[in-house]
């Protein structure tokens, strides 16, 4: 799931593919854009220079740090632009209270940015040993320490399957409710362990990290990513217009599954125009190698 972009020397995050999001997004003078994940605004930012005069963007974000990047990055559009703290599962509601009906454009770029990864005090990285977090909006819903440390064991294994597809899921949540019977699990770097302890040592010599699939499915789980992707999906059809585009951004195959199944599902309402994901070009990974697992899917309403 993850909009792991890289960061610029004194800023937030390089916008993936930006090319080809403007290329499949089609910003237009007067048009009307949705970014449902601004970040800081880089993507909110070349949307609007490329549209020219007249265009408008409504940005979304559950970061407050975001939004408050994004503003400053957006400043020289003057009011071409507005910044909403808030879910894009409500993004209907969102444009509504702006008094905008429809528009010509959605971005999706999913996941988490550099920013809050690279931030020790999100508890998002596997790398460092930072209280355990993970909230993408830190002021609400239940962290990553409050599902490990209260979830049953069986719970935990389902998520770690599912949403990290981890193969060690039943003996990595059999370790972590030993662990939390003598002290609860506060860290990073205490969960880290755990799953270190509970992989099997051949197993850990391969592969990526061994941590990583557990963290990934404990973000997932906390910020109902999956679950919000598709609520925002149907959502951003009913808002687009006729010959406007949606277009997603995913960073693994679990996301990429939703899109693609939103995409061809309505033959009714919309074309796929990218039959096979769009990923970044060779330039771009090794610019900047956290762009690796993008996928780009686009589609338009008819």
């Amino acid at each position: 799931m993850m909009r792991e972009s890289g960061e610029p020397a004194g800023g937030y995050h390089v916008p993936v593919m930006r090319d080809e999001v403007l290329w499949m997004l089609r910003p237009r003078s007067g048009g009307t854009y949705l970014d449902c994940t601004v970040g800081g605004g880089g993507h909110a930012a070349a949307v609007l220079e490329h549209a020219g005069p007249g265009a408008f963007l409504v940005g979304i974000d559950r970061d407050p740090e975001a939004l408050e990047f994004a503003g400053r990055r957006l400043a020289p559009f003057g009011e071409a632009f507005r910044l909403v703290q808030g879910n894009f599962t409500d993004l209907a509601a969102i444009l509504g209270e702006a008094g905008i009906e429809q528009v010509d454009g959605v971005l999706m770029d999913l996941g988490v940015s550099s920013h809050q990864f690279d931030d020790p005090s999100r508890g998002f990285s596997y790398m460092t040993d930072v209280p355990l977090d993970m909230r993408m909006d830190m002021g609400s819903g239940p962290s990553a320490r409050d599902l490990v440390n209260s979830l049953p064991g069986d719970e935990l294994a389902r998520i770690l399957r599912l949403y990290g597809e981890e193969r060690w899921a039943s003996r990595i949540a059999r370790f972590i409710v030993e662990r939390r019977d003598r002290a609860p699990i506060t860290t990073t770097g205490e969960l880290v362990d755990v799953v270190k302890q509970a992989i099997p040592a051949a197993a850990r010599r391969s592969g990526p990290h061994p941590a990583k699939r557990t963290f990934q499915a404990l973000r997932i789980a906390v910020n109902d990513e999956l679950g919000g992707l598709e609520r925002g999906l149907d959502q951003a059809v009913e808002v687009t217009r006729l010959g406007g585009r949606v277009v997603v951004i995913s960073f693994h195959s679990l996301e990429d599954r939703i899109v693609k199944r939103r995409f061809a599902g309505d033959r009714e309402r919309l074309r796929a125009i990218t039959t096979q994901p769009l990923v970044p070009c060779d330039e771009e990974v090794i610019a900047n190698p956290r762009s690796r697992s993008a996928r780009l899917r686009a589609a338009e309403r008819f």
